[in-house]
């Protein structure tokens, strides 16, 4: 792999000087229109595409739901008592789809106002990739609390915004963030009650029986993962974690 990126940007640097190009050939440039909008080159579209697509993994992490989705998840886990079951594999691919489910309705309207828009030479550019935040901006703002966003403006030293849709990514993201994980740990913490309660009544009759040495996590893991069941408690979790992005 990094040999193959290695020659790629080889490639890339010699395309200007070698005597393969065309005559009059700009691998880079930048094009002024009569409405103000500016085209860009191919080359610099395809260096920017190449730029998204590695950075598509943090943004899909900090920038939608899947955090509080697989913190939730990972909590539950603990507080069920099951180091390895669901495995991780198993609830990163789960908070996945449910991420994916959540965030439907935020990516077809990227879909239907900036990328087919620009894939039909429509609108340029710059305009899809400003018309294609304006969704993911709105979702983040709905679940980012004033108080987190007025923290990191008073750390970055902006001023006040008049209105939230002049609030920078560079501000936005770490608050969209910080409240994501603050909603998550909420979430879980309501989870661990009732399993705590079966742990402390186990480990209090078994106290009463004189059975010190046997580990109530033990005797207390049936119990929970039938209390799970009978409350149909996935069913429980998925439709809460779902509905709690858009309450």
């Amino acid at each position: 792999m990094k040999f193959y990126r290695t020659l790629f940007w080889l490639l890339l640097l010699l395309l200007p000087v070698s005597g393969i190009a065309a005559e009059g050939f700009e691998a880079f440039s930048v094009k002024s229109q009569a409405d103000g909008n500016q085209v860009y080159s191919v080359s610099i579209q395809t260096l920017a595409l190449m730029t998204v697509l590695s950075m598509l993994p943090a943004a899909l992490m900090m920038m939608t739901s899947f955090t509080r989705i697989i913190i939730v998840l990972s909590i539950l886990r603990q507080a069920l008592g099951l180091m390895q079951a669901p495995s991780s594999q198993t609830l990163i691919g789960l908070a996945l789809f449910l991420t994916f489910f959540v965030m439907a309705p935020v990516f077809n309207k990227i879909n239907t106002t900036a990328l087919q828009p620009y894939l039909n030479d429509s609108i340029p550019f710059q305009a899809a990739a400003e018309k294609g935040g304006e969704p993911l901006r709105e979702f983040m703002l709905g679940q980012t609390r004033e108080a987190d966003i007025s923290m990191f403006m008073k750390i970055s030293g902006d001023k006040e915004y008049e209105s939230k849709e002049e609030i920078p990514f560079t501000v936005l993201v770490p608050a969209f963030v910080t409240s994501e994980l603050k909603t998550a740990f909420q979430i879980g913490f309501l989870l661990f009650i009732p399993f705590l309660i079966i742990d402390l009544v186990v480990a209090s009759v078994l106290m009463s029986m004189g059975m010190v040495m046997l580990s109530p996590m033990i005797v207390s893991l049936p119990f929970k993962i039938m209390l799970f069941v009978l409350v149909d408690g996935w069913t429980l979790i998925m439709g809460t974690l779902a509905s709690s992005f858009y309450i």
